[in-house]
C-alpha cells in the first residue's frame, strides 16, 4: 500500500506532555480520519505535519518522493486548514483571495468565488474575517484550500463549528474532492464528531496521551471488535473480557475483541457490529486518565 506520509520516531515534548509517535503511515488516497479526546496530541501531531511546527525529534515524508515539508513543491501540493485565526482577523473574503493567488500557484480565483457561493458564504468581498462567524469562517477556509490543486488535505477539527447541513456537506466536499483523482488525492483529518464524520471516514487512528493505540481501516476494525449486549445477571462475569463495559439494572453493553467472543460462550449475550464511533468510545475509554 501507498502512503501519503510516512513518519518515523515522531517525538516532542512539552511540560506534563509528551507526543511520541514510533510510526505514522498514512495511506493514499483515502480519507482518514485521527480521533481522541481533548489533549491527546492531535492538533500537535497535525501541527507538525502542517509545518506550523518544526521543533519536533523524528522524520516525517511526504508522498512517494519522500520529501519533507520545507520542499516548496511539497508545500504547494498539501493544504491545510486549522482553528483560531487561521486569517488576519482584518483580511476581507476578497484579500484572502488575494493571498492564496499570491502563495500558490495552483490557487484558482473562480473555483473560489464558486465555492463561497455554493457555501452560502456572504459575497461582499469586503466583509472581514473576524466578522463572519465561526462556521462562515471554517467555510471560507475550505473554500480556498478546495481552490487549489492540492493532493493532499490536512484538516484540524474543520467540523467543529459547523452546524448538522454543513458537516453533512463537508462529508460531501470530502469525497468528491477524493474521487475527483481516484487514487491521487488523500485527506486526514482530526475530529472529535465521529458519528457525523463516519460516511466519510475510510481508515481510523485513535490517539490517547500523545500516543496511537488503535488504527486501521474502518470494515477491518469492525471485524476486530464486536458489540455485545446482555442480561445484567452476566455482567460481572463479562467486565473483565470486555474492552468496556456500561451496565443499568436491566442488562450490560460494551465492545469486545472479536477473537475473545468464545470466553461468553453459554451466556445469553447478544453480538453485534459496531459503529465506528462506538470503537473509538471504547478504546478512548480503555486508555483515558478520566475514570469511569
Amino acid at each position: 500500500m501507498e502512503h501519503v506520509i510516512t513518519g518515523n520516531g515522531i517525538k516532542k515534548k512539552f511540560k506534563g506532555f509528551t507526543l511520541d509517535i514510533p510510526q505514522l503511515q498514512i495511506p493514499r488516497g483515502f480519507a482518514t480520519a485521527l480521533i481522541g479526546e481533548n489533549g491527546a496530541g492531535k492538533t500537535t501531531l497535525l501541527n507538525l505535519l502542517s509545518g506550523i511546527r518544526l521543533d519536533y525529534q523524528g522524520s516525517i515524508q511526504y508522498f512517494s518522493e519522500k520529501a519533507g515539508i520545507d520542499d516548496a513543491g511539497i508545500r504547494e501540493r498539501i493544504g491545510y486548514t486549522g482553528p483560531g485565526n487561521y486569517y488576519l482577523p482584518h483580511w476581507t473574503v476578497k484579500q484572502v483571495e488575494d493571498a492564496n493567488k499570491l502563495l500558490f500557484t495552483g490557487f484558482c480565483p473562480e473555483d473560489y468565488r464558486n465555492l463561497c457561493r455554493e457555501l452560502a458564504i456572504p459575497m461582499d468581498m469586503g466583509k472581514e474575517a473576524r466578522n463572519l462567524s465561526d462556521g462562515n469562517r471554517m467555510k471560507l477556509m475550505l473554500a480556498a484550500v478546495l481552490s487549489r490543486g492540492t493532493e493532499l488535505l490536512i484538516l484540524d477539527e474543520p467540523a467543529s463549528p459547523l452546524d448538522p447541513l454543513m458537516r453533512d456537506k463537508l462529508c460531501d466536499m470530502i469525497r468528491q474532492y477524493l474521487v475527483s483523482r481516484e487514487g491521487e488525492r488523500s485527506v486526514f483529518f482530526s475530529t472529535h464528531n465521529v458519528a457525523d464524520m463516519e460516511n466519510v471516514t475510510d481508515y481510523a487512528i485513535i490517539m490517547e496521551q500523545g500516543q496511537i493505540v488503535e488504527q486501521g481501516f474502518v470494515e477491518d476494525l469492525k471485524e476486530k471488535y464486536v458489540l455485545v449486549k446482555g442480561d445484567v445477571q452476566y455482567a460481572e462475569q463479562t467486565g473483565s473480557v470486555l474492552v468496556t463495559q456500561t451496565r443499568n439494572r436491566f442488562g450490560f453493553e460494551g465492545v469486545c475483541l472479536s477473537d475473545r467472543l468464545d470466553q461468553l460462550a453459554g451466556m445469553n449475550i447478544a453480538a453485534e457490529t459496531p459503529t465506528l464511533s462506538q470503537i473509538c468510545v471504547a478504546v478512548m475509554k480503555a486508555h483515558s486518565q478520566l475514570r469511569f
